[in-house]
């Protein structure tokens, strides 16, 4: 039995600067810290840095007067982060600076009266937080279906946005519908699905051409995570998603000699060996890594932590 790793895969700048802004502030302001949602979707992370004296809360309400919070790297809504200010509370904000371009390109569309239809899942707080932007004029759709649904009043000032841990493929089709439908809807000048989740699935594409069996390590709540096992399966891989090693079950890997590993954007590469460590329990006798696109972005820390 064979192991492949997909290159690239694990961490994104935007994450690195998530924690680390969360562990900065520990060290400077010591605990607790609070952080409004989990500072990314990955729950081994999201365990150390409680353990280190992170607090993760949902609602401001649950956060003292006068205490340190930390926006996730999903961003918030306008609302929030005025309520946050009005509270008083010292702000570091580790949204991702792709997910601000969004808030920055709703904002711009907003001012030219625009309507913004948000390509994204419901729910999901990156999506929240986008829809926040706008207190009016805002659409959700999350598949091609949701396009038949939407109540535009001026086609010919519409705009759209997405979000950006999606899969590139499904949105594409949506984005090409929404053209068809709207040729006069504006589009963000770069698209808005980030380099990390387009980069991880081009990856695991051409992993799933090497491999019959692919192994995601990513948390249940993680979308790039969900969607880089949907990329092995639409590719012909047999994939199951994992949050830990601990989690594999001996029976997934019968009759697969090459079994490829991945990692979505919010999961460490400690989790990733634990994996491969327990491949070669079960009999693994090789591990080679793909070659593949080389990540060098880094983004700089809030104002206050560097």
């Amino acid at each position: 039995m064979k192991i492949i790793l997909a290159q690239p895969r694990g961490f994104c700048a935007g994450v690195k600067r998530a924690i680390e802004t969360v562990e900065r502030a520990l060290a400077r302001f010591g605990k607790p810290v609070y952080v409004r949602h989990e500072i990314v979707h990955n729950t081994y992370v999201v365990n150390r840095l409680r353990e280190k004296g992170a607090v993760f809360v949902e609602e401001l309400d649950e956060v003292p007067k006068g205490s340190i919070l930390v926006f996730s790297a999903h961003g918030v809504s306008r609302a929030i982060r005025e309520e946050a200010e009005k509270r008083g509370f010292r702000l570091f904000d580790a949204t991702c600076p792709l997910v601000t371009k969004v808030h920055v390109e709703v904002a711009k569309q907003r001012q030219d009266h625009r309507e913004i239809i948000v390509i994204g899942h419901k729910g999901h707080p990156e999506v929240e937080g986008t829809l926040g932007q706008s207190d009016t004029g805002m659409h959700l759709i999350s598949d091609l279906e949701d396009i038949d649904k939407l109540k535009i009043t001026q086609p010919e000032k519409l705009a759209y946005v997405s979000q950006t841990t999606l899969s590139v493929d499904d949105t594409a089709t949506i984005i090409s519908e929404l053209k068809k439908r709207f040729p006069d809807i504006a589009e963000p000048k770069k698209a808005d699905i980030c380099y990390a989740t387009t980069n991880r699935q081009t990856a695991v594409r051409e992993l799933a051409e090497k491999t019959s069996l692919i192994i995601v390590v990513g948390s249940q709540n993680s979308s790039n995570s969900n969607r880089l096992r949907e990329m092995a399966e639409k590719n012909g891989a047999v994939a199951y998603m994992v949050d830990n090693a601990s989690q594999i079950d001996s029976g997934w890997l019968k009759g697969h000699e090459t079994i490829g590993i991945t990692a979505g954007a919010s999961a460490p590469e400690i989790l990733v060996r634990e994996v491969i460590a327990r491949l070669v329990q079960e009999g693994a006798e090789s591990v080679t890594e793909m070659q593949g696109m080389e990540e060098t972005l880094v983004f700089p820390l809030p104002k206050g932590l560097k």
